[in-house]
């Protein structure tokens, strides 16, 4: 394998510059969540399910406004958008320290309504900025500055507001989202191209472009984000029965890593492989790993497979739905695509959570790893006969694409 692939992605005017803002822009909005939590259970005082309930109302925003933003970008323009969610958002965090509890429940709800869509837009940006013929690599790329990103964000959240304090990370995530606002306004990266031209006097329906595949793309979003929720929890719920729960953080570090690595290779090779075939090995994968024993390395090694497709996973879908959606409405429907990732992960940790107090640790890993095959050996064959259908010259279900989509492009 050569690294000629993201050698001319990265080649590619604006590319570079929009990978650097992204890693950077991406951290402050990482911490968020922890952020929320600890400020709500060691300023406020508050148990962890007013805590749940606070996150919960901010991923209720987050999932209703990101495709509402998305349509804002694709009809008024980025710099808008970020004018308003940079304002918004940076308010939230830096007067979230004077909120009565049942204020920042709301407060909450509003911020994510209005949330920095650094995530949705780049990959907005990398459309287009990117043919399609080279967005795999450059997806690729981007999921991995998104795990390099968790790998920060949430650290350092816990770092400060355990050695300093859970007020002083709400100015800090202020600061950060800020920053981030900035910085993407002045690069002000495109969302469309001069060759990809929008006629404003017929707008794009969205029966043109939510098709049954979108809807599965969607789902496949949801699925894969569900796993590695569930995942998360099932790690320290099984490293805590063990007596092992110091390790968390390296065994978690090491999925990670995994992630990045899976992510770098599936970056290179020669034909990316269907986000539905992806999601259902992941799930697969992650099905077994509870049963590996409960030593820490024992759990680190189990993770290896699951981890490696975590994100080729994200990575494949974003370049699928990238391919398959209008330029003119590509910012909405990137905005929908988070709305399930958000969607999956809400839905991921207290789904394992539920199965793990019902019978034992190792069944969070096998309930989330379930839904994410089942998903995909649902939504399997309709992408086979798609693949078939392409070859054929033939549509399945929907109008005929570009490229005939297939389990192995």
């Amino acid at each position: 394998m050569k690294l000629t692939p993201y050698r001319e992605a990265l080649a590619l005017p604006g590319v570079r510059s929009l990978m650097v803002v992204a890693l950077l822009a991406r951290i402050p909005k990482t911490m968020t969540a922890i952020t929320l939590t600890m400020y709500v259970v060691l300023h406020l005082d508050h148990g962890y399910a007013a805590a749940g309930l606070a996150g919960a109302a901010m991923t209720i925003g987050s999932a209703v406004g990101a495709p509402l933003l998305g349509r804002l970008v694709d009809r008024r323009g980025l710099r808008p958008v970020l004018a308003l969610t940079t304002v918004t958002e940076a308010a939230f965090w830096a007067t979230a320290q004077f909120m009565p509890y049942p204020v920042l429940l709301v407060g909450a709800l509003l911020g994510g309504l209005l949330t920095l869509p650094v995530f949705g837009v780049v990959r907005q940006s990398v459309a287009a900025l990117v043919p399609a013929a080279k967005r795999r690599p450059a997806y690729a790329l981007d999921s991995m500055g998104v795990e390099l990103s968790f790998m920060v964000g949430p650290a350092l959240a816990v770092v400060l507001a355990t050695s300093v304090s859970p007020r002083t990370v709400l100015l800090v995530v202020s600061g950060g989202i800020t920053l981030a606002g900035l910085a993407l306004f002045w690069l002000d990266p495109p969302t469309r191209t001069d060759h990809e031209p929008v006629d404003p006097a017929r707008p794009v329906s969205r029966r043109e472009w939510l098709t049954p595949r979108m809807l599965g793309l969607l789902a496949v979003s949801a699925a894969t984000t569900l796993t590695l929720g569930g995942t998360d929890v099932a790690v320290v719920a099984v490293l805590r029965t063990a007596g092992q729960v110091e390790w968390t953080g390296l065994v978690l570090t090491v999925w990670a890593v995994y992630s990045l690595i899976g992510g770098f290779v599936y970056g290179m090779v020669s034909r990316s492989i269907s986000p539905v075939l992806i999601v259902t090995l992941l799930g697969l994968c992650t099905i077994p790993v509870g049963f590996a024993g409960t030593q820490w390395w024992s759990l680190g090694l189990a993770l290896l497979p699951a981890g490696a497709l975590c994100a080729p996973a994200l990575a494949a879908n974003t370049n699928a739905v990238s391919q398959l959606v209008p330029p003119g409405v590509r910012g909405e429907a990137m905005g929908l695509q988070n709305s399930a990732i958000t969607t999956g992960l809400a839905l991921g940790a207290p789904l394992a959570g539920a199965v793990i107090d019902a019978s034992a640790p190792l069944w969070g890993f096998a309930a989330t790893g379930l839904v994410g095959a089942l998903v995909g050996v649902v939504l399997l064959p309709t992408e086979l006969r798609r693949h078939r259908a392409g070859r054929a010259g033939r549509p399945v279900g929907e109008p005929p694409a570009k490229h005939p989509a297939s389990v192995l492009d």
